[in-house]
C-alpha cells in the first residue's frame, strides 16, 4: 500500500524537534515559523508537555465519556481563566472541523433554524457542514453542497446588515474568523464583529467565532475576536491548544442549554489530550505568552513594514501575512532550502507566519535577515 498523494510534499523528512528548531533526516537544522499550520504553540517537544502527556499515559491513556474523566473539568477550569470566559461550558473533540461542525448543529438545535451565514475568504474546515461554509469550490464535494449556508462579502457590515433585514428571521448562526488565516491574514475590523453582534442578538441567532487558528494567544488575545470587545456565543478551538496532540472544543455561553445525546464524541476529550491541553495552558498562561505573541509580532510586523518589495503587511500577534506583488513560491522554496527556514502560505502571493508563542527576539532576527536576503536575490 502507499500513500494517498493530496499533499504536494518537499523533500524534506523532518525527524526530530525542539523549542523553535526542526532538524531533517541529514542533521539539517531549520527555522520553523509555521509551526504546522499554527499548531505548535509552546515549543516542540517542550519539557512540562512531553512529561504531562508521559505521566498520563502510564496511569491510563483512554475511557470513553460515559464516566466522569476529571481532566476534562480540570481543562475547563484553565481555559475558562485563560481565556476569561470562566461561566462558559466545554464541549471536547477532536478537529478544528469537528468543533465547527458541533458548533453549528449546536447553534442549529439552539434556535431551530437551518441558515448558516459565513463570509468570503472563509475556511472552516474540511468536514460535511465545515466545508460547506468554507469558501473553496475546489474542496466542495457534491455531496457536501447545500442550500443552508450563504455567503456575504468579509469585513462588509452594509451588506450584514442589508442581509439581516430581509432574512434575519432565517438565521440560525453566523461563523467567522476573528483573522482568516487561509483566507490572506485578513483581519475582522471590530466595527464588523461588532455589527455581527448585535444582529445576532436582535434577530436570535448565533454567533460562533472560529478561533481555530486565530486562538489561544496568537493575536496577542486568547481569542482574536477579542480585539472587539465583544462576546461569541460560541468560541471554536483545535490546533494550538494541544502544541500538536489532536484535540478540539467549543467554548459555549451559558444561556445555549445542553441536552443528552445533543452532541458526542469516542476520542474527545480523552484523557491524554486533556493532560497535554493542560500543559499548554499552564505554560501559555505562566510564562506570559500571550503576551509574548503581542511583543514579537508587533516588532516583526514593524520591520517587515520598513522593508522594500513588500505589498501588504496584515495579521496580529504572531498570525502574520506578508502579501509581495508577485508570486511567492520561489522565494518560499529559497527560504526553505537556502535559508533553512519554514514559512506557510496563503494562496499564491501571501506569505503566512504561524510560529511557537515563545519565540524570542533573536528567533525574529534570524527570520528577518533571512527574508531580505532572499527578497534581494529574487529582485523584489
Amino acid at each position: 500500500m502507499k500513500m494517498f498523494d493530496v499533499y504536494p510534499l518537499n523533500d524534506i523528512c523532518i525527524v526530530r524537534a525542539e523549542g523553535s528548531y526542526v532538524w531533517d533526516d541529514k542533521g539539517t537544522r531549520y527555522l520553523d515559523m509555521y509551526g504546522g499550520h499554527a499548531v505548535i504553540s509552546i515549543g516542540h517537544t517542550r519539557r512540562e508537555y512531553v512529561e504531562a502527556v508521559t505521566r498520563q499515559l502510564e496511569q491510563i491513556g483512554f475511557y470513553s465519556n460515559s464516566v466522569i474523566i476529571a481532566r476534562q473539568r480540570e481543562l475547563a477550569e484553565k481555559l475558562g481563566r485563560l481565556s476569561g470566559k470562566t461561566d462558559y461550558q466545554l464541549f471536547l473533540c477532536n478537529s478544528g472541523a469537528e468543533a465547527n461542525e458541533n458548533a453549528m448543529k449546536l447553534a442549529s438545535f439552539h434556535n431551530g433554524r437551518s441558515l448558516v451565514v459565513a463570509f468570503t475568504g472563509a475556511f472552516h474546515g474540511r468536514t460535511s457542514l465545515a466545508v460547506s461554509a468554507t469558501d473553496n469550490p475546489k474542496i466542495v464535494a457534491p455531496v457536501n453542497r447545500t442550500d443552508h449556508v450563504v455567503f456575504l462579502p468579509f469585513n462588509d457590515t452594509e451588506a450584514l446588515e442589508k442581509f439581516f433585514a430581509g432574512r434575519g428571521g432565517e438565521v440560525s448562526s453566523v461563523i467567522v474568523e476573528g483573522i482568516q488565516g487561509v483566507g490572506g491574514i485578513r483581519v475582522a475590523s471590530p466595527e464588523f464583529l461588532q455589527a455581527i453582534r448585535r444582529l445576532c442578538d436582535r434577530y436570535g441567532a448565533v454567533y460562533i467565532a472560529d478561533s481555530v487558528q486565530c486562538g489561544c494567544g496568537r493575536s496577542g488575545k486568547y481569542y482574536s475576536h477579542d480585539w472587539a470587545g465583544v462576546d461569541a456565543d460560541i468560541y471554536t478551538m483545535a490546533k494550538g491548544i494541544g502544541n500538536g496532540f489532536p484535540i478540539g472544543a467549543i467554548s459555549i455561553a451559558p444561556h445555549i442549554a445542553p441536552t443528552y445525546g445533543m452532541l458526542g464524541t469516542t476520542f474527545g476529550g480523552n484523557h491524554l489530550a486533556c493532560a497535554a491541553a493542560i500543559a499548554v495552558a499552564e505554560v501559555i498562561g505562566r510564562d506570559g505568552l500571550i503576551e509574548n505573541a503581542a511583543e514579537i509580532g508587533g516588532y516583526l510586523m514593524e520591520r517587515l513594514r520598513s522593508l522594500p518589495g513588500i505589498a501588504e503587511v496584515r495579521g496580529r500577534g504572531l498570525m502574520i501575512g506578508i502579501e509581495l506583488p508577485v508570486e511567492t513560491a520561489p522565494l518560499r522554496k529559497k527560504l526553505l532550502f537556502d535559508e533553512h527556514v519554514f514559512v506557510g502560505s496563503s494562496g499564491t502571493k501571501v506569505i503566512r507566519l504561524l510560529p511557537a508563542l515563545n519565540i524570542t527576539r533573536e528567533h525574529a532576527d534570524r527570520f528577518l535577515a533571512a527574508f531580505e536576503k532572499v527578497l534581494k536575490e529574487s529582485g523584489n
